[in-house]
């Protein structure tokens, strides 16, 4: 075995360096997350210009057409085109999730950044009003959300997004800690830095990796969460072509008329897949880095 090799064999025993086999299946999960992702923004977009049918329009004697060169999902309870009330549902999903997601990154990112450059009472202060935040069940708190503010795109950006919060703020806080004791951080506080310069010149800028990962990941679990809201009737108002109100209106004529739930149910599968890929080969691509 040549020196080459035995450097090659090391690191990947000691997991510094990926097998061949491994690199080679991260761009292909790459670039299958990043087509998904991709082509459902297009649709959020353009929907209005792709769909067949207007997705409110209803064709009382079309009422569970079957799959047709006509309707090419076949049509719902009410004779509405379920292709083009796919292809429109992308846009609330894409609205919300994005901006919850963006929402718990800078609040989660401030508080952790605070968590773990003040260290002692803050830290602990902060810590446990997050842990008695994460013991109230999230799904009565979106109910008490959505009872006192009603049904809007704000509040669900507002239930979502806090949510995630103690989340984002324990991984931040984690990786602040780490860098707390680095000697960059030290020169910095005997040059005098003020707290806010610290946090966000020299510490942050080392833990952007750790923030970015966990814009992905969070990503797709708003998604899911706003579906979810959508499902149990706490998102958008009845009728819209939301996926997880699609699938909540049409789940009792799964037997009959499977084509209903199954469209909306795979668009909200195929997407959380295509971010969670995403996710996933970004996080391994800054661990090996």
């Amino acid at each position: 075995m040549t020196a080459v090799q035995e450097r090659r064999a090391v690191a990947v025993a000691t997991g510094v360096a990926a097998p061949p086999t491994a690199r080679r299946r991260r761009p292909i999960a790459l670039s299958v997350g990043a087509v998904l992702v991709g082509g459902w923004v297009l649709i959020a977009a353009f929907w209005p210009y792709l769909a067949p049918y207007d997705p409110q329009r209803q064709h009382p004697t079309l009422r569970f057409a079957a799959p047709s060169g006509a309707h090419w999902l076949g049509t719902d309870q009410f004779g509405r085109d379920t292709f083009s009330r796919m292809l429109a549902g992308a846009r609330p999903v894409l609205e919300i999730a994005p901006l919850a997601t963006g929402l718990a990154l800078i609040a989660g990112t401030l508080i952790g950044l605070l968590a773990g450059t003040c260290g002692r009472w803050v830290d602990e202060l902060i810590m446990r009003v997050l842990d008695a935040v994460l013991v109230f069940p999230a799904i009565i708190a979106s109910i008490l959300f959505v009872a006192m503010l009603g049904r809007s795109v704000t509040v669900l950006v507002l239930v979502i997004g806090l949510a995630f919060v103690p989340i984002v703020t324990r991984s931040v806080r984690a990786a602040t800690l780490v860098e707390r004791q680095q000697p960059y951080v030290e020169a910095a506080l005997l040059r005098g830095e003020p707290l806010w310069s610290l946090m966000l010149r020299e510490i942050l800028p080392n833990i952007s990796r750790t923030v970015l990962v966990e814009a992905t990941s969070r990503l797709g679990d708003a998604i899911f969460a706003a579906a979810t809201l959508s499902f149990i009737g706490l998102g958008q108002q009845p009728g819209s072509p939301d996926w997880g109100a699609s699938v909540s209106d049409n789940r009792a004529y799964l037997q009959n008329a499977p084509w209903t739930v199954l469209s909306p149910a795979l668009a909200i599968a195929s997407l959380v897949i295509g971010v969670a890929l995403v996710a996933d080969s970004l996080r391994a691509r800054l661990d090996a880095r």
